[in-house]
């Protein structure tokens, strides 16, 4: 009769957790009429932080009126800004190469090669004015682009360089990493195995351990290309601009706020307000969202303020999916500080009745702006009708169309990759006579996990208890904090065979072993009492709809898990507390001289090694099935199916999961089944 009645149970759990039905009888956390349903959860909880965060951001926004309060904001910021994505490499010889010339109608383009980086390659374009019309020194502009799958080859980009050339300046437009000439990942074949926003995504991965953005790469490329275009002859120095569109809109804001040598800039079709519509509607790629941004206060206005007062132009679409409306409020809030500064003039905007794109109206703005502040000349140029442009192939700088086939060339997977070489060298000497002295620390710190001494005790709400012959299951929810919900089992046999409880947290929630021949069915028939819990944001909270972020590569919830990263805020940390919680709770309930096991599934035990290794009292075992090797291997591997949700940012940089494995070991609480690569492939013995 218990098995009947206990799989009865099971399949009514399985049943609601699948939306096929007996929802009000199978969740704990039923949805009321007209209330967010509970996979909405940890959106709702941390938008209340952003909202938080929004109104630190405007009180101090006020309390900024002097040059010297101004230029300590922008400095804090800058400094801020660096070290979240993971600090500049050293400037190494670009070796450009001039590698063929294009005369175009009216103008010159020169196809570049450079290095960034030793053997990472840039490919790029350098539209030149007539020199019979216009006599050098030109004023230079670096151009960067959207996420085209052609990069610099786009038309609309190329026309955008072509006028500037027809107006006397020059022009120096790169394909971003990922896009045109330079996808990072190939096949066997030469063709990119990623592109645009996917490769960006998953560049981002194994940027995120090592403490790195994706946006380091494309900003550090952008500041080479204004290296090159200063080191040409024909080009004035001292008259630098910088533009772009949609992604590369991103970049020129990112340059503009970073290098002072550009003197004007126009960001076209991006700037809007992380505090408003785009953290709760839209998602945005891995290098459009900084670490903790947010928290320290750097929202899309302060690119602008940041720069302030170099002439600063905001290129704005009215019907486009960057909030106009949020575009006008950053501007208005930079405006005001420009004009605080005695410089009002020198912020402008300008809208399109257009939809998303660098429509010829916004270039017209975007050139004309440049000639006012690097030419000096205020002129209501227009752009030829019939401007043509080179073709793909016209403008291909690299002899194969890929700069990842010139042989030694250098991707950025591999610049992470020996970044995270360096780093493990650094922990085998911090950890290799055992834990440093400072460990958990550093693990608190940038997993964002509070010793449990500073954890509260969770509200715990019990619902009916459901009855079996030899078995009783105590629905609970545990409420560790406001706005957090945990759903949970408590399995308790009638005879119980041991004095310690089991803590189970599977990757996919309280019912993903649950079933009537599963891991929690043996256990409770072996006497063993369970607690199978829903950590935020799996099982009943988990987030289904958010599909940006591909969730066969980077699990269901990339938007919210990108709202805690700008929060400066981790899920491994916040899944961890709510393991702690748990496991107190439970340590509670046991007989004395009884104690809790932590057994975890999938990657769930990323959070639970944090747990036990931070609080090993807690536990009296840990048993890790199915675990992530390491972190490092996920770098390695470079194109990877490590959820979000399990990254850290920065964690490499004094911890990898083998490190908080081997603190269980040493103490003989550990127990490994199944380790998976950063591909979920078994690990070879």
């Amino acid at each position: 009769m218990i098995r009947h009645v206990w799989i009865g149970w099971i399949v009514l759990l399985t049943l609601a957790a699948a939306g096929q039905g007996a929802e009000d009888v199978g969740r704990l956390l039923p949805a009321e009429a007209g209330a967010p349903p509970p996979r909405e959860m940890m959106k709702r909880y941390l938008i209340r932080q952003v909202e938080a965060a929004q109104q630190r951001w405007l009180d101090e926004y006020e309390e900024r009126k002097t040059p010297e309060e101004i230029a300590a904001y922008q400095q804090r910021l800058k400094s801020n800004f660096i070290e979240a994505i993971g600090g500049f490499p050293e400037r190494t010889p670009l070796e450009p190469q001039v590698v063929d010339t294009h005369q175009g109608d009216g103008y010159r383009v020169e196809k570049i090669l450079f290095q960034s980086q030793p053997r990472h390659y840039v490919s790029a374009a350098l539209f030149l004015p007539d020199s019979v019309r216009f006599q050098p020194p030109y004023p230079g502009i670096l151009v960067v682009c959207g996420h085209s799958a052609n990069g610099k080859a786009l038309p609309v980009y190329q026309q955008a360089c072509a006028l500037a050339a027809l107006n006397g300046m020059a022009a120096l437009i790169v394909d971003p990493i990922d896009q045109g000439e330079r996808h990072q990942l190939l096949d066997d074949k030469g063709k990119p195995r990623l592109s645009g926003t996917a490769g960006h995504n998953m560049v981002g991965v194994g940027s995120i351990l090592v403490g790195r953005n994706t946006a380091l790469f494309e900003i550090w490329d952008g500041i080479r290309a204004i290296d090159y275009l200063q080191s040409r002859p024909e080009i004035d120095a001292e008259r630098i601009g910088c533009m772009g569109n949609s992604g590369g809109g991103t970049q020129t804001s990112y340059l503009m706020a970073l290098d002072e040598r550009i003197v004007a800039a126009a960001p076209s079709c991006y700037l809007c307000s992380l505090y408003g519509r785009q953290v709760r509607t839209g998602a945005q790629d891995a290098e459009q969202n900084i670490f903790g941004q947010l928290a320290w206060g750097m929202d899309h206005a302060d690119y602008c303020m940041m720069r302030a007062p170099r002439p600063t132009l905001m290129c704005t679409a009215t019907h486009d999916f960057f909030d106009i409306q949020d575009a006008w409020t950053s501007y208005r809030y930079a405006k005001r500080l420009y004009t605080r500064m005695g410089f009002g003039e020198r912020m402008s905007l300008v809208e399109a009745d257009e939809n998303h794109g660098w429509t010829v109206r916004l270039r017209e703005a975007g050139v004309r702006w440049m000639l006012r502040w690097l030419a000096d000349r205020d002129e209501a140029i227009s752009e030829p009708g019939e401007l043509r442009v080179l073709s793909e192939q016209e403008i291909q700088v690299t002899p194969r169309g890929q700069v990842m086939l010139i042989d030694g060339a250098r991707s950025v997977y591999d610049l992470n990759r020996d970044r995270a070489a360096e780093l493990a060298r650094q922990r085998k000497a911090n950890w290799g006579d055992g834990p440093p002295a400072n460990w958990r620390d550093d693990v608190r710190r940038l997993a964002g996990i509070r010793p449990l001494t500073e954890l509260g005790e969770p509200a715990v709400r019990r619902l009916a208890v459901q009855p079996g012959d030899g078995c009783q299951i105590h629905p609970l929810v545990l409420s560790p904090e406001d706005d957090i919900q945990l759903p949970a089992l408590w399995f308790v046999p009638a005879k119980l065979s041991s004095q310690s409880a089991v803590l189970y947290v599977h990757e996919a929630g309280k019912s993903a072993d649950a079933g009537a021949d599963g891991p929690i069915a043996e256990l409770v028939r072996a006497g063993r009492s369970v607690l199978a819990v829903d950590v935020r944001g799996t099982g009943e909270t988990q987030q289904i709809g958010q599909k940006y972020f591909h969730p066969e590569r980077h699990g269901s919830d990339g938007q919210d898990w990108y709202i805690a990263y700008l929060l400066g805020r981790s899920y491994v940390g916040m899944r961890a507390e709510d393991i702690l919680n748990a496991a107190r709770w439970l340590s509670g309930q046991v007989p004395e001289g009884g104690g809790v096991e932590l057994r975890a599934v999938g990657q769930a035990t990323v959070p639970a090694v944090h747990a036990a290794s931070l609080e090993p009292q807690l536990f009296s075992s840990v048993r890790l099935v199915r675990p992530l090797v390491s972190w490092t291997n996920t770098v390695e591997l470079g194109y990877a199916a490590t959820p979000l949700a399990s990254l850290v940012h920065g964690a490499l940089t004094a911890y990898d999961l083998p490190e908080l494995r081997s603190v269980l070991e040493s103490a003989g609480k550990l127990q490994l089944d199944e380790p998976l690569d950063a591909a979920g492939r078994p690990i070879e013995p």
